[in-house]
């Protein structure tokens, strides 16, 4: 028996890659130093996993922004409109396919970027022409995989597989499809494997998490195209095969047939498929299984015993030299390091295991599991009762919480009126222009912004201080909204950190750790609440600041809270009850906000679900029970308010085609998602289903450092008005404008109230 895992955090322990690439783009520190960093990093996961005894340790894990943008660099999958920059500089490349790009006489869009499976991760879509052709561009997993053996680590290099990567792209063009360059790209990869062979390499790692995914059967028949030209090429490689995230479905008889060395499960999403392999006819007993045992998705210390009767099972028909234990995914989705955790409760730090942690876990496992096992008795013993003591704990469960769950109604989740009587009670309440602007929520936290929050956090500002500072700060964006025209304004967010991690704060169920970041994108990193037991609300949380923000203003401000199913997946949540009832009673402590909202004058309150889309089960057989639970927990949150109560929500970086209908039933009067990175194709879903609510079809990718031209804006409004009802159409960014700076952001909404004047002038014009 031996242990591995699929990937580890990247980020370094305390973000110094995020500091770095920040320093770079901004100038601050030359390619060199950055790549150090990077190397740097990569040498310490490295090294840690060899040390604590982890027996086969990936390489080209790491990325300077994602594993998928780093597979377009690598097999030269690089849109037309960057070609120029290529001549130029391998990392502004890079970063101009991620970012965008706006110098000289260099403007580029970023490309399209969206949620990593059902994960908070985001990757970069590839794009895909007709004809495409594909190289061995850059060279990272070579490289990385002589840098590990240098330091005498010899490592298992990771590859996104070429059937997913395909997937995972979008047809740039009619005409053809994706995995018709099956064909082209595969050489490719075959060009890298004898590389990488030609260096000594023994095992390869072939993520294909799209074998967890309803595959038709041109999609399977790629798969095992694939593996089987891999094997003929290369008998002698051994391939592990990881799938993750969930089971493989009906892709298991595909799978248990593939020439592969090693096929990974995730046992932790899907614990039932290892009898289904067991029993199956087609599974091969010399085939090797890696039991994906530790969640690589949660912060909760593994069951031991639970865990101990699985590879007990699997050992019953396999022999122990062909199992591994692992991950259930990827360590990327969870902190670093449990050891630098000062201040969370003693009790509750007990609980928990950090990737660090994680890996001793896997060895413990994989030491408890051999024969002779005297001499690590003690670490199941300790894992028990670490176990026991969360059980019977008094801290995680809330006599009261349990009975107003209990009392939920039918009429908790429904509004007074449908939409079209709000609608014109809301119209003549507000009096709002045609093409009404607003921008999502937050506005830029500089780094005067953060040090209040930081030195009010140590102590050395008082609350009277610290207040005075936010309020300045609130009163100068209120008069900056108001000079420029917008119609709908914010009160900024000044006094929050993240948008989960701000409310987890101030609900009961949450404790926080110190350094527990996680990558969400590029150098987006953050550090989600541990909900570790029953949630409820002692006090207003918002109602302070949005008041206040209110009062400065005749024009409506909205109220901007974070909903239930995005706190729930944006934060470690517990495991010892369903999420659904979970979920229920994060949307009932919301609920009550709302109604505070409106008591304190607040006509329009936006509760955000950016991870509506991201929560769906990656099986369709799934989704009808998870949409069900996921939209009635936003409509309880929501339903507590008068008619005349606008209620907003927005959602960012989605496919929406395959659940438009459960969109438009959580019944939310104004909807604003993200549109600018694909032009306005997300819309297509809202247009196709005639989406019944209003809706803001975002112009302003905020993921990238270019500010949009006055004419681009006007081009994407142009596109939603020939395609939706004018006076559904709001006007607005893709999303909060926390991470931009206020030079570029004061131009970008400049324009945006602009084009939004244009288009009314034009009406009127037509009238």
């Amino acid at each position: 028996m031996k242990s591995t895992i699929l990937g580890y955090p990247r980020i370094g322990n305390k973000r110094e890659l995020k500091k770095a690439c920040e320093a770079f783009w901004a100038g601050k520190i030359d390619e060199t130093a950055l790549l150090q960093t990077g190397a740097e990093i990569k040498k310490q996961n490295w090294l840690l996993q060899e040390e604590l005894g982890l027996d086969l340790i990936p390489s080209n894990d790491f990325s300077f922004y994602d594993q998928v943008l780093d597979t377009c660099l690598m097999v030269g999958c690089i849109p037309t409109r960057y070609k120029n920059i290529a001549e130029n500089n391998f990392l502004e490349l890079y970063f101009a396919m991620a970012r965008g790009l706006q110098k000289e006489d260099i403007d580029v869009t970023a490309m399209e970027m969206t949620k990593w499976f059902d994960t908070n991760y985001h990757y970069i879509v590839p794009e895909f022409e007709k004809g495409q052709t594909f190289e061995f561009f850059s060279k990272k997993i070579i490289n990385e995989y002589t840098e590990a053996l240098e330091l005498g680590v010899k490592t298992k290099p990771v590859l996104v597989g070429p059937v997913t990567f395909l997937l995972l792209g979008k047809e740039k063009e009619a005409g053809f499809h994706r995995l018709d360059l099956l064909s082209e790209l595969l050489p490719v990869y075959l060009e890298i494997i004898q590389e990488l062979t030609n260096l000594g390499v023994e095992y390869i790692q072939f993520d294909e998490p799209c074998l967890a995914l309803n595959l038709n059967y041109k999609e399977q028949q790629a798969i095992k195209s694939t593996y089987e030209q891999i094997n003929t090429k290369f008998p002698k490689l051994k391939i592990y095969l990881a799938n993750y995230f969930d089971c493989y479905g009906d892709n298991l008889e595909i799978a248990l047939q593939l020439p592969v060395d090693t096929l990974h499960l995730d046992l932790v999403r899907c614990p039932l498929q290892l009898d289904d392999i067991l029993e199956s006819k087609h599974f091969n007993p010399s085939t090797k299984l890696s039991l994906g045992l530790i969640n690589g998705r949660n912060v909760w210390k593994n069951n031991f015993e639970a865990s101990l009767k699985i590879i007990e099972k699997a050992s019953s028909k396999i022999p122990l030299d062909n199992l591994w234990i692992s991950a259930s995914c990827s360590l990327l989705h969870t902190p670093y390091d449990l050891d630098l955790e000062t201040n969370l409760p003693s009790e509750i730090k007990q609980w928990l295991a950090f990737a660090k942690q994680k890996l001793n876990e896997i060895i413990a496992l994989k030491n408890l599991s051999l024969p002779e096992n005297d001499a690590y008795l003690f670490l199941f013993e300790e894992n028990k009762l670490a176990n026991l003591t969360r059980k019977k704990s008094k801290l995680i469960h809330n006599q009261n919480v349990k009975e107003r769950i209990a009392n939920l109604e039918d009429s908790d989740s429904h509004r007074a009126s449908n939409f079209k009587v709000r609608q014109t009670k809301q119209k003549h309440a507000l009096n709002l222009p045609l093409y009404p602007t607003t921008t999502i929520g937050s506005f830029p936290q500089t780094k005067e912004v953060r040090s209040w929050r930081l030195k009010h956090k140590k102590g050395l500002l008082s609350q009277t201080e610290y207040d005075a500072l936010i309020a300045k700060e609130i009163e100068a964006s209120i008069h900056f909204q108001e000079d420029i025209g917008l119609d709908v304004l914010v009160h900024g967010e000044f006094e929050r950190n993240d948008m989960v991690e701000y409310f987890g704060e101030k609900l009961n169920g949450f404790v926080f750790s110190d350094f527990g970041w996680v990558q969400s994108y590029g150098s987006r990193c953050v550090k989600p609440p541990i909900l570790f037991g029953d949630v409820s609300r002692n006090k207003p949380m918002t109602v302070k600041w949005s008041s206040y923000a209110q009062s400065l203003t005749n024009k409506p401000l909205k109220g901007m809270l974070t909903g239930p199913v995005t706190i729930l997946q944006w934060s470690f949540v517990r495991d010892d009850q369903p999420r659904k009832i979970t979920c229920n009673q994060i949307a009932l402590a919301i609920r009550d906000e709302v109604v505070d909202l409106e008591k304190h004058g607040l006509k329009v309150i936006q509760i955000d679900e950016p991870a509506i889309r991201e929560g769906l089960p990656l099986r369709k057989e799934d989704w009808a029970n998870y949409l069900n639970w996921a939209v009635k927990a936003f409509r309880i949150s929501a339903s507590g308010v008068k008619d005349e109560t606008q209620i907003h929500t927005h959602m960012c970086y989605s496919e929406f085609n395959d659940i438009i209908a459960s969109i438009a039933d959580m019944d939310a009067d104004v909807i604003t998602i993200e549109t600018s990175r694909s032009e306005m194709e997300l819309l297509d879903a809202f247009v196709n289903f005639k989406y019944p609510n209003e809706i803001g079809p975002g112009v302003y990718d905020i993921h990238s450092p270019r500010v949009p031209t006055l004419d681009e804006i006007e081009q994407l409004l142009i596109k939603a008005k020939n395609v939706l009802p004018k006076e559904h159409i709001w006007v607005n960014p893709d999303c909060g404008l926390k991470t931009r700076n206020w030079p570029e952001t004061k131009k970008a909404l400049e324009n945006i109230v602009k084009a939004a004047n244009n288009l009314r002038k034009l009406e009127t014009e037509l009238v």
